[in-house]
Order: structure tokens, then sequence, then C-alpha cells
């Protein structure tokens, strides 16, 4: 029993070892086909990669060609633009070399003239000098005198005769020196009079913008005075920024001028921005307010008097007045006075006191656009109301009430008679400021007459006219010419102290819109 189970042990470990060999060849065939196919899939997979690689490498080889076949046709063109200007250049050279070799040809050309004419010229000289010497020897021989006693004899006259000449020389310069001095006194004079008309003329030609700090000069100025001239073109008055601390001066004779630059000066200082676009939309819509506001007191005076229905041109004229003074007499409050006498006046006649009183109202209307039109304000007041409508009697007494004209109206002979009594009350009128005032008006019309003028202004109390000329119609030599005209006929025409000096401006401006 127990051998049977030995045995039986022994076949079961035969068995066994002899399954685990097989089991093991078995498991040794089936790696090793297992290698071998992935031997061979990787000897697949390599020689796919090799193929890939070498498809990118000549891809990329074909890449690179390219580019640097681009880059050859580039630098090939450049090349050839280069070479093109090389050309171009050197045909420019030698067209410059002809041109030198064709100046150095007429320069020896010239040279041989110049020499040519330098032979002639020295044998013109040479017979020249023969003859003066026979000459000479001619004149000692009939004079019987040596040179030198010929020459002390010539030297003798010749100083006598400078003597003489040098005597009347002295007394015309000394003449002309006193002459020249006594010009220059008398202008000195004249000069210093009218610059101490100061205290008189700075009520009614002057007024004061205050500033918030003195820092706002500065700005006023404006780089290099940009703003300032900016803003005395505009206006037409004179700016005077000085070391008074918190005000600025504007001056001018004409007084809707000074106060549209006035009320101008002051939005644009309390606006802040200050520069010649600014100045002049600024100016621009001060000058349409003030239109309107002449209107109101040319309204509201016509309401005060009584007259009704007035052109609304003469009712604008009679605004103007309130900012005019006839001898520092206010020219509107003067024509109310007027107009109240007149109609007084009429009505103790048994005449027609309303007629009357607007021949009176309206009697000094020409002084209100005498600036514009020429003649004295009589013949302008005449012509303003025959335009306007108004009536015979109306137009009679403003021509005839400085008894310029044949009177034919009683209303004429009455507006006159008003006219001096407003005048002649105490202290209503003073001589000087009118005559000054006149003499600046004279001096824009003057210059207003010449051909493109488009605006004139007189600044500096009539010392300085600025002209502003249309661009259009003068050019630059133009106006220089124009400026030496307008400087002689102030000359030739106006009487004044001192000297004016003109200026005359001249600029181009183009404006669009974008819309």
């Amino acid at each position: 029993m127990f051998t049977t189970e030995v045995i039986i042990g022994l076949v079961a470990l035969v068995v066994g070892t002899v399954l685990g060999y097989v089991v093991d060849k078995i498991r040794q065939g089936a790696a090793h086909r297992s290698g071998n196919e992935i031997i061979k899939q990787a000897e697949l997979d390599a020689d796919n990669l090799r193929k890939s690689r070498e498809l990118e490498a000549k891809e990329e080889l074909l890449k690179r060609r390219e580019e640097l076949e681009k880059s050859l046709n580039e630098t090939r063109d450049e090349l050839r633009d280069h070479e093109k200007r090389l050309d171009k250049r050197e045909n420019q050279v030698e067209d410059l070399q002809n041109d030198f070799r064709k100046k150095e040809s007429m320069l020896e050309v010239t040279q041989k003239k110049l020499s040519e004419r330098s032979k002639v010229v020295d044998v013109r000289q040479a017979e020249l000098d023969r003859l003066l010497k026979e000459e000479q020897e001619q004149l000692y021989k009939i004079s019987s005198l040596d040179k030198g006693r010929a020459t002390e004899l010539l030297l003798d006259r010749l100083n006598n005769e400078l003597k003489n000449e040098t005597g009347e020389l002295i007394l015309k310069f000394q003449t002309d020196l006193k002459g020249q001095c006594d010009k220059i006194s008398r202008e000195m004079l004249a000069m210093a009079v009218q610059r101490y008309a100061s205290a008189h003329t700075s009520e009614t030609t002057v007024s004061t913008v205050d500033i918030p700090s003195d820092e706002m000069k500065g700005r006023i100025i404006g780089r290099e005075g940009r703003n300032i001239r900016a803003f005395e073109k505009a206006t037409g008055v004179d700016v005077i920024v000085d070391d008074t601390p918190g005000v600025v001066v504007v001056s001018a004779f004409d007084n809707v001028r000074r106060q549209i630059a006035k009320i101008s000066l002051t939005k644009l200082i309390q606006d802040g921005r200050i520069h010649p676009t600014r100045i002049e939309e600024v100016v621009k819509e001060t000058e349409a307010e003030m239109d309107a506001h002449i209107t109101t007191l040319g309204q509201e005076v016509c309401q005060e008097v009584g007259i009704s229905g007035l052109h609304e041109k003469l009712v604008f004229l009679m605004g103007r007045l309130h900012f005019r003074t006839s001898y520092s007499q206010n020219v509107l409050r003067h024509s109310v006075e007027v107009a109240s006498l007149t109609g007084l006046l009429a009505e103790q006649l048994g005449l027609d006191g309303v007629l009357a009183k607007r021949c009176g109202f309206l009697n000094d209307i020409g002084k209100a656009a005498d600036h514009e039109m020429e003649g004295e304000h009589p013949a302008v007041g005449e012509e303003s109301l025959k335009r306007d409508g108004e009536s015979e009697e109306v137009v009679h007494a403003a021509a005839g009430h400085h008894d310029d004209i044949r009177v034919d109206y009683i209303y004429t002979v009455l507006t006159a008679a008003a006219d001096a009594c407003s005048a002649s009350r105490p202290g209503a009128r003073r001589d000087t400021l009118e005559k000054y005032v006149r003499r600046l008006e004279e001096l824009e019309a003057l210059i207003n007459g010449f051909p493109g003028v488009e605006q004139t202004y007189a600044v500096q109390a009539g010392r300085e006219v600025r002209v502003i000329v249309d661009s259009g119609q003068v050019n630059d030599r133009e106006a220089a010419k124009m400026c030496k005209e307008m400087a002689e006929a102030i000359e030739k025409t106006l009487t004044y102290p001192g000297e004016v000096k003109v200026t005359v401006l001249r600029e181009s401006r183009v404006v669009e819109f974008a819309r």
C-alpha cells in the first residue's frame, strides 16, 4: 500500500515535471513569437518615422529654398533700383559736366575779350598820357611858367575858392540846423500838449476793466503778444497793460467800440479761455448784443419823447447817439432837450408841436453815421432821413439847423434856436474834446476812401492808424505802396500834432465747415 502510494507520487512528480517543462516550452515559443512581432512592428514604425522625418526635412528644405529665392529676388530688385538711381545720377553728373564745359568755354571767351579790351585801354591810356604831356609843355611855353610856379598859383586859387565855399556851406548848414531845431521844438511842444490832455479825455475815451489777479495780464497779452494783438485788431481799440494793479485800460475815441471791447474783455476774463479764435467769437457775440442794446436805447428814448412811426434804422441811429458826445455833451440827451424845446416853442407860436418835436429830435441824427459816410453831419442826416421816408420839414430841419442852406420852413428856425439853447447852457460843452474826436474821425474817413480797405482804427490818441485790407484785392506789394500813399494823403490833407504812424495789415483766412 505504501509502495503504491510512493509510486503514484513519483508518477505524479514525473508527470508534473514533464507538464511544467512542456508549459515552459510552450511559453517560450509564445514569447519568441511575440518578440519577433514586436521587432517587426518596431522596424515598421521606425521605417515610417524615418520616411516622415525625410518628408518633413524635404518640406523644410523647400520652404527655406523659397524664402532664400524670395530674399534673393528682393535683393536683385533693390540692386536694380540702386543701379537705376546710379545711372540717373551719372546722367545728371554728365549734364553738370557739360554745363561746366559750356560755362568754362564762355568764361574763356569772356576772358579773351577782356584781355583784348584791356590791351585797347592800355593803348588809349598811353596815347592820352602822351597828349596830356604835350599839352602841358605847350601851356608852359605859352604862360612862360615852369611846373612849380604853375602848381603854386593853382593851389593858391583853389585855396581861395575853398575858403569861400566853406563859408557858404557853414552858413547854409547853420540855417538848416536852426530850422530843424525850430521844427523839432514845435513838434515836441505840440506832442507834450497833446499828451497832457489825458486828464480831460480820460473821462470819455478810456475805460478800465477789473481783473482778478495780475497773472491775468500775462494771459491777456498771450504768447509773444498774440492775444492782445488779436483783441486790438478785432475791436479797434488800444489795450494798455501796465503796472497798475488789478485793472487793464481800454482806450478808444469811439464810445461804442470802446464799450464793445470792455464787455468782450470782461467776458473773456470770466470765461478764462483767452486765445485768438475765442476772442473773435466773443467780440462778434458782443457786437450783436451791443446792436440789440442800441436798438433798445433808441426805442426807449422815442417813447420818452413821444415820437412814433420812426423807421427801425433811424431808431438804431438814435440809440447810437447815446455813445456820442458833442463838445463833451451827450448827443442823445442833447437831442431830447432840443425836441422838448422845439415842441414848446412851436406850441407857443400855434404850430404843430408834434412835428416840431420830431424835427428837433432828429436834427443831429447825422452824427451817428458821419464816420461811415462822407460829409458833415447835417448833410449825412439829410440823406439818412430822406432815404427812410421822413417828411420835408424834418429833413430840412436836419440839413439847415446850422444855417448851411436857405431856410424854407419855420420848424428849421425853431430847431436851430432850441439847439443853440441846449448847447449854450452853462457847463454843457467843451470845445477841445470835440475837435480831438473830429480829427480822429476825419483820419479814419480819409483812410476808408482807399480801395480795398475793410476796416480802419485810429488809436494811440490819433498818433497811429491801423488799416485792415482785403487780401483778395490787395497783395503784399500793393499793401506797401498803399501804406506810403496813405501817409502822404494824411500829410497833405489833415492837420495834426507830431506824427501819425500808418500800419497796414493783410492776412489770408480760409474757413470750412464739417457737416
